[in-house]
């Protein structure tokens, strides 16, 4: 577990944008990514009849649809315990392999950190 704390500034931003996300929207899962300008993305996980994507996917696609070309860094706050490998594929996708993905539980502490790759 990291130490919130501890993380850069601007990582803690997309963490707490991300936990509100999923509060707000009473989701399972609420994810912020931040851009190559240092924009953010924010969203929750989607569940409809014709449409599933999770919280994670949803804001690699808002980032997409605003004109992002890259990603810095991402987070998903989930009770699960890892990031899925469709997931990580969505922000290898734009961020490319080397791109952080936060993993915090609920209550915003950062479980781990791995990579898109």
């Amino acid at each position: 577990m990291t130490d919130s704390s501890a993380l850069d500034p601007e990582d803690r931003k997309i963490v707490t944008l991300a936990r509100s996300a999923r509060a707000r929207n009473g989701v399972p899962e609420g994810a912020a990514v931040r851009d190559e300008t240092g924009r953010t993305y924010v969203a929750g996980t989607v569940a409809l009849d014709s449409l599933k994507l999770s919280a994670l996917q949803t804001a690699v696609a808002m980032a997409v649809a605003s004109g992002a070309r890259s990603l810095e860094a991402a987070a998903v706050v989930t009770e699960a315990g890892a990031v899925s490998a469709e997931d990580r594929a969505a922000v290898r996708d734009l961020g490319g392999p080397q791109t952080p993905v936060l993993v915090a539980g609920p209550d915003g502490t950062v479980r781990e950190t791995v990579t898109a790759g």
